[in-house]
């Protein structure tokens, strides 16, 4: 049985007391990743994997999941500017229909537009370094997305 695309209006009612999300951001050399509090509150960074081939990074993400009881993945839809979908919204969506065979855990897209620009823009206002930026982007990127899924999932319960 493979992995069900959900929207995050879908996915909220199918997560039970103290199930943590995980949040990623896939890009060409790495992925992301940002696991959640088991309150759903707080996206933590968690982990930058370094791409080498699918079933080693699908492997060490399935790891992950397993470890920290992970329900569904809020992954990154790199949309273009205008909302349209281009190479790379297509290459997530081969990356989700392969890990998706692997495993049963939910899937919700969720728009990650300007969401490395914000975490580069608060790293450079923090002084960090381009070397420290390069190490921590993708993981704190993967935060970021993570972080409006639990926002909207937190609103969608009608709590402040």
């Amino acid at each position: 049985m493979a992995a069900e695309i959900l929207d995050i209006i879908d996915l909220r009612p199918r997560l039970g007391a103290r199930q943590r999300l995980i949040g990623v951001d896939l890009g060409t050399k790495t992925i992301g990743l940002a696991l959640s509090d088991v309150e759903r509150r707080i996206a933590t960074p968690l982990e930058t994997i370094k791409r080498t081939k699918f079933t080693q990074d699908a492997a060490r993400l399935i790891e992950l999941m397993d470890k920290f009881e992970v329900a569904a993945l809020v992954i990154g839809l790199p949309l273009n500017m205008d909302g349209s979908e281009g190479p790379r919204v297509q290459s997530t969506r081969a990356f989700v229909r392969s890990l998706g065979a692997l495993m049963t855990r939910p899937f919700v897209y969720w728009d990650e537009r300007l969401s490395t620009a914000a975490v580069t823009r608060s790293l450079i206002e923090q002084d960090a370094s381009r070397a420290k930026r390069a190490e921590v982007v993708d993981k704190m990127a993967a935060a970021y997305i993570l972080q409006g899924a639990l926002d909207r999932l937190r609103w969608l319960a009608g709590a402040p």
